[in-house]
């Protein structure tokens, strides 16, 4: 760990500095959007624009850095970024946000897999782990603590938004300036989603639907909670429960996979996690209540995401496993895009606790496939499947690939000890 500080300090604070400026926007914008009156339905369409934005940006991103460099790309995006926060605060106009929405997941997209990929090539194949392990910790640190920057100023004015948007534009600095040349672009080819659905329905279908949950629980959070009446800071704490929850079961659920038959793993964490959610809906009239609510929903969704990549990864060979990530990140980022919207509809007809009957239908809903996939084929002992690699969803394409070279690194290093 220390080499990767050493070597990737730089990279680290900028992407540090990023996630703050990320993991504000979202909430303020929810808080921001109920002082100009926007309902639940309005804030939907302008927290669904990021998704979007992001799933183009996965596609059109690798093309620019092939085009005109990592450096460029890295700048341009991370301007545009920078540009939005600002006009937030200029044109409180649901249109105008759902633009800038649509420039920033596009920006983010695009400055991930720089980032991703500088990281990548900064690691050796002893601390690829390792480096991808603080990627992510950075990830969900920046992520946690930018909740409780929303409480440093007032949110109906103009501070906060500038304040995001110099995070963002100090962030340059320390990677632009890095002594760390620039790497070598290389992505592989996305699977046909037909031949991953043949190799795997369970993955398939799961990142699809998985994709609705997590665009609910890091998209829609704040804006449920405004709908509800919760105060600003009462709204920070409920978001970065949830963030908190994603990283502290990461591990344990990690450990599980690696022990037991991980679709029955899929079955229980999703099952349990509808049938938690119902019954706390019953108490959900606490503050408390929602808190645990919200923790143990991020601590159930977000692992979630690396069991089904490692599931899928028990059914490819090594050298399917980078075209597969590729393929699961795209159908997540679809499952992404459209929910946010058939939420806030739901929650402007039925009320804001339509929120948790919507993530009860989805981890549900993946329950019941993966109940019914047990009963199609045998599982595969676990001897023989491919180690678990934690990833956030928040990542792209390239990350996952990242995560795809240490399982295929840790599942080579297995046959070797193995062999007289």
């Amino acid at each position: 760990m220390v080499y990767i500080l050493k070597n990737s300090w730089a990279l680290l604070l900028g992407m540090f500095l990023l996630m703050l400026g990320n993991g504000t926007q979202g909430t303020l914008l929810s808080v921001r959007g109920a002082l100009e009156g926007f309902g639940p339905t309005t804030m939907s369409y302008v927290m669904t624009a990021y998704y979007v934005g992001f799933l183009l940006g996965s596609k059109l991103a690798p093309r620019l850095i092939r085009r005109v460099g990592h450096v460029r790309v890295f700048a341009a995006l991370a301007s545009l970024v920078s540009a939005a926060f600002i006009g937030y605060a200029m044109a409180p106009d649901p249109y105008i946000w759902a633009v800038l929405r649509l420039v920033v997941g596009f920006g983010f997209s695009g400055v991930y897999v720089v980032a991703e990929s500088w990281l990548n090539d900064a690691a050796t194949n002893e601390t690829r782990g390792q480096a991808l392990s603080a990627y992510m910790i950075i990830q969900m640190l920046g992520l946690v603590l930018a909740q409780f920057l929303i409480l440093t100023a007032d949110p109906s004015g103009f501070v906060l938004f500038a304040v995001i948007s110099i995070l963002v534009s100090v962030s340059f600095a320390p990677i632009l300036l890095s002594v760390s040349p620039a790497p070598a672009f290389l992505a592989a080819k996305p699977m046909t989603l037909q031949r991953l659905f043949q190799t795997s329905p369970l993955g398939a279908v799961g990142a699809f639907v998985l994709g609705g949950a997590l665009s609910i629980l890091f998209g829609m959070t704040a804006v449920f909670a405004t709908d509800l009446g919760l105060a600003a800071p009462q709204i920070s704490l409920l978001v970065g429960v949830s963030y908190l929850g994603a990283v502290v079961m990461q591990y344990p659920i990690g450990w599980a996979s690696d022990r037991m038959d991980r679709r029955l793993l899929i079955v229980l964490i999703t099952g349990l996690s509808a049938l938690a959610i119902s019954i706390g809906l019953l108490l959900a009239g606490s503050f408390y209540a929602l808190l645990a609510l919200g923790f143990l929903i991020g601590s159930t969704a977000s692992p979630l995401y690396s069991l089904l990549i490692a599931h899928t990864n028990d059914y490819l060979d090594p050298e399917d496993m980078a075209n597969a990530s590729g393929a699961l990140v795209f159908l997540n980022g679809i499952g992404a895009a459209g929910t946010p919207v058939i939420l806030g509809l739901a929650m402007e007809r039925f009320g804001a606790f339509s929120y948790y009957y919507a993530l009860i239908l989805l981890m549900g809903s993946i329950a019941i496939y993966g109940a019914y996939r047990m009963t199609r084929r045998d599982g595969i002992s676990v001897e023989d499947t491919m180690s678990y690699t934690p990833l956030m969803p928040q990542s792209t394409p390239i990350a996952a690939e990242v995560a795809q070279e240490i399982a295929i690194e840790a599942a080579e290093a297995e046959v070797d000890a193995e062999e007289p």
